[in-house]
């Protein structure tokens, strides 16, 4: 599968997952900067975590309204998968291509950690490596973490099984409303989340708990990467 990583001024962990990507299918992805209006024929696209712009106005506001967005819009319209990690997940939430707002952390401070993470659906295109009620390990590095919807929003979220990760374990790190800490679109093709899979994918990571998302995502699974 070919991949797009998205780059953008203040992004700080796009080599990260640049090298994670590389390492897991074999094949470097391409990157697309903010201001192309188009993205090559690519079956994922990734936009990384970081402070894009500085967080000026809210998380992901100003990234939200860059060109390259309408691109990855009609690539998600296509079907395309398309991933947002930790500034990733909250610019795809400015952008409108999933519900619910990212808040400032519940103890209003920066917090940088492993966490827990439930696997509450395996059956989407990012879980399919994992197994129902897994508990995986995952970094966090965030402010602006604390995820809220609306009442009906969840309920409707939580119906159609669109809420794919939970903190596990008591180790929510940002106060975010039902431990969410990754959800999907209604087409099951967007995937947002705070934690960092590309940050645990090989054993000097200090483990691999990370890989299965990108080995799902990229229909890696009992395959060998070329």
């Amino acid at each position: 599968m070919k991949t797009a990583v998205i780059l953008l001024p203040g992004l700080n962990r796009d080599r990260d997952m640049i090298a994670a990507i590389t390492k897991i299918s074999g094949k470097p992805p391409v990157t697309v900067w903010q201001t192309d209006t188009e993205i090559p024929d690519v079956d994922l696209v990734v936009i990384p975590g970081g402070f894009s712009y500085g967080d000026y106005l809210r998380c992901g506001a100003i990234a939200a309204r860059m060109p390259v967005m309408d691109a990855i819009r009609r690539k998600a319209e296509a079907g395309v998968r398309v991933m947002g990690v930790c500034n990733g997940f909250q610019i795809l939430l400015e952008a409108g291509l999933l519900p619910g707002a990212l808040m400032r952390n519940a103890s209003l401070k920066f917090v940088c950690r492993e966490v827990k993470l439930e696997v509450v659906n395996a059956d989407t295109a990012f879980t399919s490596a994992y197994s129902q009620g897994q508990i995986i390990r995952c970094p966090v590095a965030h402010h602006d973490g604390n995820y809220f919807a609306d009442a009906e929003t969840l309920k409707r979220m939580n119906g159609d099984g669109r809420i794919v990760f939970r903190y596990a374990e008591g180790t929510n790190p940002n106060g975010s409303i039902e431990d969410i800490a990754g959800i999907v679109n209604e087409d099951g093709n967007v995937l947002g989340m705070m934690p960092h899979p590309e940050n645990l994918i090989e054993d000097a990571h200090g483990g691999t708990d990370g890989r299965g998302i990108f080995e799902s995502a990229l229909g890696l699974l009992g395959k060998v990467a070329a």
